[in-house]
């Protein structure tokens, strides 16, 4: 039994602050929890001066990462920078010092998680990362633990809160996407410089983690691909609140005979279904085993409070069993056999619209087109869009068709006379 266990935070932005205060307010808690006292000993910040929400006590502070590092009484380092550097040095220095490491830190776990358990396992230290994937959403310890005994079959995640809050108000409202972005910046709902979010950069690195652990395979964010919203319009949902869809923003992960395939677009999805229900700036991951069926989980994915609760979790978990003395060695096995399929292998159905010239015979060289590609039509819709330039607005549905058919069928399509614009292509996610 400990007479106390160190911490040291590095970062006290919105999510280090929020890990700040709930160590300090609920420090006699969180001890009772543990069985001994959390002490948090130093805070790497960049500015010591700056003004902050919670008030932290000056001797905490620091500008030297030397002073959580070389500290013999911090047992536990918290990192909440985020990006890669200088956070991946960081962690991996702290673990070569014996610490044991929590972060939230999606880009560092996507891209380096294997080897940063690796050097766990060698230093006798262990890495949680909770807070990594859809905030305070329990979702890491599950796949790591209780959904263990099943072979996941499918990945389907809402990962992302700023695009689905964009994408609700799309739908509900008509905006258009930029009208959408802007008012998510100014409830604070999306960044300055939104580029990760909306180009599907953020949730590839969150599904790449999820993959990982689900298929016992190392998935990197290179891996996945990735097509973002900006492309996507008013008249798309208006079409698919018609054929009874609804516009999500998904990770999609499912493995097959041996083969993974990892991708984050727009999809349509039917409208009854759970996932199509899920608004606003809330996460949802739905996974698919064999022994536990359909399972899913919802709730808040980002900010102070849902973020700090995973990381606060980790670090009561990490300090309860230094403190019982039990040893801590990360596992996960990996298999290299496992193949990454590429995009141009999977099968769906898809959504696409066109504006075209307004007369006979436009619809025959589309089908035309399709057919020579074994791509079959599911329901057509066509609509005049402006009567004095004699073009109309044509949308199809297809048939599940491999998508390196599509793609050829695409630019095949682009070249006819009569198609003046293909305006929108969307996967669609029954």
């Amino acid at each position: 039994m400990r007479q106390s266990i160190g911490i040291g935070l590095m970062g006290l932005g919105v999510v280090g602050g929020g890990v700040a205060r709930a160590l300090v307010e609920r420090a006699e808690a969180l001890s009772h929890q543990v069985g001994c006292p959390l002490r948090l000993r130093k805070i790497l910040v960049r500015h010591p001066s700056k003004k902050r929400p919670f008030k932290v006590e000056r001797r905490l502070l620091t500008t030297d990462p030397r002073e959580i590092l070389d500290d013999p009484e911090i047992d536990i380092v918290i990192e909440v920078i985020g990006g890669e550097s200088p956070a991946l040095q960081l962690i991996k220095e702290a673990m070569a010092r014996g610490k044991h490491v929590v972060t939230a830190n999606k880009e560092v776990i996507a891209k380096h998680g294997p080897e940063l358990l690796s050097l766990a396992r060698e230093k006798k230290v262990d890495i949680l990362y909770e807070a990594s994937v859809g905030g305070g959403i329990p979702l890491i310890a599950p796949f790591k633990q209780d959904l263990l005994a099943n072979r996941i079959s499918a990945i389907h995640a809402i990962i992302n809160g700023t695009t689905n809050y964009i994408l609700t108000r799309m739908a509900a409202e008509g905006l258009d996407f930029s009208s959408a972005l802007r008012e998510a910046q100014q409830r604070g709902y999306a960044k300055p410089n939104p580029a990760n979010d909306i180009e599907g950069i953020d949730a590839a690195y969150k599904l790449a983690i999820l993959a990982t652990l689900a298929f016992h395979a190392q998935v990197h964010p290179e891996d996945v691909y990735h097509e973002g919203i900006s492309r996507l319009s008013s008249h798309d949902f208006r079409y698919a609140n018609e054929l009874g869809y609804a516009i999500k923003l998904l990770g999609i992960a499912k493995e097959e005979d041996g083969s993974i395939e990892v991708r984050v677009h727009p999809v349509f999805i039917p409208e009854e279904l759970l996932l199509a229900k899920v608004d606003g700036v809330y996460n949802a991951v739905q996974v698919e085993g064999d022994l536990v069926g359909r399972v899913i989980f919802y709730g808040e994915g980002a900010g102070a409070l849902p973020t700090s609760s995973a990381v606060v979790a980790d670090v009561i978990d990490l300090a309860q069993r230094i403190n019982l003395g039990v040893s801590i060695t990360p596992r996960l096995r990996l298999d290299p056999t496992k193949r990454i399929r590429p995009i141009w292998e999977i099968e769906t159905r898809y959504y696409l619209r066109m504006i075209t010239d307004d007369r006979p015979g436009v619809l025959a060289q589309i089908s035309r087109i399709l057919g020579d590609l074994q791509i079959s039509i599911s329901s057509v819709i066509q609509k005049e869009s402006d009567i004095s330039a004699d073009v109309a607005e044509i949308v199809l549905m297809t048939y599940p068709a491999q998508e390196q058919a599509m793609q050829r069928a695409l630019k095949q399509i682009e070249k006819l006379d009569v198609v003046k614009q293909i305006s929108s292509f969307i996967r669609v996610e029954d």
